[in-house]
């Protein structure tokens, strides 16, 4: 029987085998600050000591407010060694969602980064009644506050430290008491349609799901992570609590988001774990910095990545290539001691994925959700499909429903992670999980060939023109994200006559290729205006659409005045689109598409996330790229 089935348990297990090995760095004013296991474990026992003599109990929940921090990590494994509920909220949540989730989870104690996220918890005032007390961790300009909830977690840690020189014993008996079947983690769904829910996790099923996700990709003491994706999304739960504590990899901690990728090739991790977004935007840099070379690297570039390409496609690897850039490129990726790498949290295109792996990064596919303690399907070593999320773990079972006449149906899962309900909402939880199964609401199917899993889109997601030609809206838009000018992108055309897009430029690729073609603009608005952005825009469609059925191809696109916004609910906070905000925030704009205008006025006011306001009005081109009747004829043929 393992006694180590809990995260606390774990890490003083850690602290007393291997006190001096690192288990944490954060970069702070340019310095990489270490921690070893025993001052891991001698923060989570102090805080907890000290929040339990503060007067929070065993049940309360324990919110986490801010950055990737240690601070943040170490708050969670001293809620569960309390026998309390972690509940992770994400840093650039607006006032509102705050709100809504400590409610919603009654969190008595809130673990604040810095000033900015104490600023939220103070002007939200009695809206967050529960709140007991609010710790901050930066003390910078915090001297001008005098709420009674404000604490310094240098003060908890002191109050800490003086019960354990009174009871020596006081932290070894709380972690004994942990239980593995009792909920740890308060963790909030991704909300796509709705508020996002609080899934319940037990500490016990968290460890053992971890343990089956480092069977399928194993790391070793002494790795090195860095913790980039935010902390409330489940799968960066997974690596830098989880399989941190079990592995005893070393969680990196970067300075800001901004300098993510200088901090990581200063590390230069063994695996990394980063949504799809991100790896898109590495690929756009990359793009990006080739249009500012001299001809000859680029011509380089080209050779170099054809040659790449081939050899990927036959099976061996070019070395030619590697000597020209691949080694370089990744060298200056911070990928050179990369042994595995993974995406997961929204489908990335193939495209994308060949990309990584013409370049010799090992990038694997990850599929899951939060219910079930994130992934239970990953790509095996050397047994990739750009097409799939690959196979599940060995604690997990997977089984696709109600096929079609093609084998599509409903993914249902079930693994040794699944949570056990979410709070106060049995409803849901019924409607979700039946005889033990979660019904993801994912359409899917395994590949005959080679048995892999393929995830095709939501089953809600999932669309039919008016002529019943079906097509999945995230196969086409991962296509067009593909391209460096292109940052999102969203599909309309269900029970229409043709395929229509909204798309959003990749300001930073853009506007240097704006500067380089001599044009002039002011800002994102009056750039994705231009004649010349629209036709460059243009080309990248008529590419994607070259790739796609007849009936798929996207007739006509326009260019959206404003980048998608989590803030303005038309993302979730791990970047997916809410497509029913989208169709109601811009169904003027739709159907102004779709009724053959030319052009859409726009007069709209647009808030910053500093409460700041800015008019917008101006007028956006509607391209048609292909005349509809042609396409519409076609469609009618193929229906029939």
């Amino acid at each position: 029987m393992n006694t180590l089935d809990t995260f606390p348990k774990i890490l003083r297990e850690n602290a007393r085998q291997y006190p001096t090995d690192i288990a944490m760095r954060e970069k702070e004013f340019g310095i990489w600050n270490e921690f070893t296991w025993q001052d891991y474990n001698n923060r989570v026992k102090w805080l907890s000591l000290g929040l339990l003599e503060l007067g929070i109990a065993p049940g309360d929940a324990v919110a986490l407010l801010g950055d990737n921090r240690p601070e943040w990590v170490w708050g969670e494994v001293a809620a569960h060694a309390m026998k309390c509920y972690s509940l992770g909220v994400y840093q650039d949540s607006m006032h509102e969602e705050v709100a809504y989730l400590l409610n919603h989870g009654q969190a008595t104690v809130v673990i604040a980064e810095d000033e900015e996220q104490c600023d939220k918890l103070l002007e939200l005032g009695d809206e967050i009644a529960s709140v007991k007390y609010i710790v901050y961790c930066d003390p910078r300009g915090m001297r001008k506050y005098d709420d009674k909830r404000l604490i310094d977690v240098e003060k908890v840690y002191d109050i800490g430290r003086q019960v354990e020189q009174n009871n020596a014993k006081a932290y070894d008996e709380i972690v004994e008491a942990t239980n593995p079947d009792e909920t740890a983690i308060y963790c909030t769904t991704s909300g796509t349609t709705s508020k996002p829910k609080i899934a319940l996790l037990p500490g016990g099923r968290f460890v053992e799901h971890c343990e089956a996700y480092l069977r399928a990709d194993p790391r070793k003491p002494g790795d090195n992570y860095v913790s980039v994706l935010p902390l409330p999304w489940i799968m960066e739960q997974v690596y830098a609590v989880g399989m941190s504590l079990i592995s005893r990899q070393i969680v990196n901690f970067v300075e800001e988001q901004e300098t993510m990728m200088a901090d990581l090739r200063e590390i230069g991790p063994n695996f990394v774990l980063l949504a799809p977004r991100v790896w898109e935007n590495i690929i756009a840099d990359v793009q990006t910095r080739m249009m500012d070379s001299t001809p000859l690297k680029q011509k380089l570039f080209k050779f170099a990545m054809d040659r790449a390409y081939k050899a990927l496609d036959e099976g061996r690897h070019s070395k030619l290539s590697e000597w020209i850039l691949l080694k370089a490129l990744r060298d200056r990726l911070g990928f050179s001691f990369l042994d595995s790498a993974a995406t997961g949290g929204a489908a990335m295109g193939p495209d994308s994925f060949r990309f990584f792996h013409a370049i010799g990064v090992p990038l694997r596919q990850l599929y899951g959700q939060t219910e079930m303690c994130g992934a239970y399907t990953v790509h095996h070593d050397n047994d990739i499909d750009y097409d799939s999320v690959g196979f599940p773990f060995d604690n997990a079972q997977i089984k696709v429903i109600n096929p079609d006449s093609e084998g599509v149906g409903e993914i249902v899962a079930k693994t040794v992670g699944m949570f056990t309900g979410y709070l106060n909402n049995d409803k849901a939880y019924n409607e979700d999980v039946i005889d033990g199964w979660m019904h993801t609401g994912d359409a899917g199917y395994f590949k005959k060939e080679n048995g892999h899993l393929v995830v095709i889109d939501r089953i809600k997601d999932m669309a039919k023109t008016a002529q019943g030609v079906s097509y999945s809206p995230q196969y086409i838009e991962n296509k067009l994200k593909f391209s460096s000018f292109i940052a999102e992108a969203v599909i309309l055309g269900n029970e229409r006559d043709h395929l229509a897009a909204i798309v959003c430029i990749r300001f930073g690729i853009l506007s240097k290729w704006a500067e380089q073609q001599g044009l002039s603009f002011t800002n994102y608005t009056n750039l994705s205006s231009l004649p010349e952005v629209y036709d460059k825009i243009q080309a990248e469609i008529e590419g994607v659409n070259k790739s796609l059925p007849e009936a798929q191809k996207i007739q006509k696109f326009i260019l959206l005045y404003k980048e998608l916004d989590a803030d303005d609910g038309e993302l979730t906070r791990t970047r997916k689109v809410r497509r029913g905000v989208i169709n109601d925030k811009y169904g003027d704009i739709i159907e102004s598409i779709y009724s053959g205008e030319n052009a859409v006025d726009i007069d709209t006011e647009i808030t910053f996330q500093d409460g700041s306001k800015t008019r917008i009005q101006t007028c956006l081109k509607v391209a048609t790229l292909i005349e509809s009747t042609n396409v519409i004829e076609l469609d009618r043929k193929q229906a029939s």
